[in-house]
């Protein structure tokens, strides 16, 4: 090996601005994610005119579209080698689109009728496109980093400790910024320059991300050969992402319930739509206390242990939100806190898997296919994401719920707080059991992560010589 050629840092050497870099990527695609999330339907029928039902189809067929350009992103990504390593340029380049796409998707132009909706396809699209391509290289980033078990726990949480940040920004940013720039520009004006500083807060991050991160993995050249076959060979010899892919999808379909479902439990069965926000808040402010423990936690137990704490976590605090009493404020902010950190814990400890999950289908296979596995993992949790959302649908509808009434029945109330937690708490050990068959503990992991490590130093030597 040529003497030049960096080394794979160990525990610790990844320096603390390097990991603040990488997350700050994630807190990027947050910024707009979380904005396309919570306000792009509110903004297409409240603001550019679109109905709401032609919106709701539009918000199905982009999300189909999103879900399978993650596998073709994989593989392209997986088939890029530049000057700058294969996913970093992806952050680069994408950074620029990225932030003019957020733009665009909320504008106004002057347009009617059908070529409205075709601009709202349009800008969508793309954007759900551009944002693939900058986030699965993005998460694929880690294995290239670092392929220390230990190491990528420390960069997800990281990783989500800022992504968790980008959320709170949204969240109160977002509808500040909008409502103070309202009186001045007018509604339309306000929500386009509130997205041009979000796109732009955005865009620099992502090229802050790239400048600071760096892929010191390093791969022999017949281990990035991938063909369309290898995608197929990994899910028939790599347990431990079937298993993970099994564990995101149910994981993510209780977020989708538990994003949906939280404004109604405080409008109806708490009657304080003005609470909404602090419930929110109390969605995501506790978890950045404990998501900083990760790294510590990791260390002191095993990965199903910690998988059962987080877990635990957040099904004690739906618990306590099914039995508080409407006028229980305080303590249904409580629970509402103490099952955020659950989620925070569990979004921060399961996206470190993955590398490992690339690792493993390496030392089986030959092939080293971090892109792809980012993508079907993203695919994967995509579609948990839109089975979760249409969950809580069914069972309002099978409980009688009625829209736009202000005083429910008590059956439609009882189904909204079955919807917020005893549903998420049933599917919550589907995933508890799903991990069961996760067979890389810490030894393993180690054993076969050293293994790799040799046995690409002789190959990369004899490609060399």
């Amino acid at each position: 090996m040529d003497a030049s050629t960096k080394k794979i840092r160990p525990i610790g050497n990844i320096s603390v601005g390097e990991k603040v870099g990488f997350g700050l990527g994630d807190m990027a695609c947050n910024l707009v994610y979380a904005s396309i999330s919570s306000y792009l339907l509110f903004f297409y029928t409240d603001v550019f005119g679109i109905s709401a039902g032609a919106a709701a189809l539009m918000f199905l067929i982009v999300r189909f579209i999103d879900a399978f350009s993650d596998p073709i992103a994989g593989f392209i990504i997986d088939h890029t080698s530049t000057r700058f390593g294969r996913y970093r340029p992806f952050l680069l380049y994408g950074a620029i689109p990225f932030a003019v796409l957020a733009v665009l998707c909320f504008s106004t132009p002057s347009l009617h009728g059908a070529s409205k909706l075709l601009y709202a396809y349009a800008t969508y699209i793309l954007l759900s496109v551009c944002y693939t391509l900058v986030n699965v290289p993005y998460g694929a980033l880690t294995s290239a980093m670092t392929n220390d078990q230990q190491e990528s726990v420390s960069l997800t949480t990281f990783r989500t400790f800022l992504a968790n940040v980008g959320q709170v920004i949204v969240a109160f940013g977002v509808p500040f910024l909008a409502d103070l720039m309202t009186k001045s520009v007018g509604l339309s004006k306000a929500w386009q320059l509130t997205m041009v500083i979000m796109g732009t807060i955005g865009g620099l991050l992502l090229l802050i991300c790239f400048a600071s991160t760096h892929e010191r993995v390093k791969t022999p050249a017949n281990h990035l050969k991938i063909s369309v076959k290898d995608i197929w060979t990994q899910f028939r010899v790599n347990r431990p992402l079937v298993v993970l892919a099994i564990f995101f999808f149910v994981i993510y379909g209780v977020k989708s319930i538990v994003s949906s479902t939280g404004i109604y439990y405080v409008t109806y069965f708490v009657g304080r739509a003005d609470l909404v926000k602090w419930y929110s808040l109390a969605g995501t402010l506790p978890a950045l206390l404990f998501i900083p423990m990760i790294p510590w936690l990791a260390r002191k137990l095993s990965k199903f242990q910690l998988i059962i704490l987080s877990v635990s976590a957040d099904i004690i605090g739906m618990a306590g939100l099914f039995f508080c009493k409407p006028e229980w404020i305080t303590l249904i902010l409580i629970s509402r806190g103490i099952a955020s950190v659950g989620n925070g814990m569990i979004s921060a400890y399961m996206w470190a898997l993955i590398p490992e999950t690339v690792e493993y289908g390496e030392w089986k296979t030959n092939k080293r296919m971090g892109g792809m596995i980012y993508a079907i993992i993203g695919f994967v949790f995509k579609c948990g994401n839109a089975l979760g959302g249409m969950i809580p649908g069914l069972v309002l509808s099978m409980s009688g719920y009625v829209e736009g009434v202000k005083h429910q029945s008590a059956g439609a109330i009882n189904g909204i707080v079955i919807a917020t937690t005893i549903v998420p708490i049933v599917i919550y050990f589907i995933a508890i059991f799903s991990m069961k068959f996760y067979n890389l503990d810490k030894d393993t992991y180690a054993k076969i992560s050293a293994e790799l490590q040799a046995r690409n130093a002789k190959e990369m030597e004899s490609e060399e010589n």
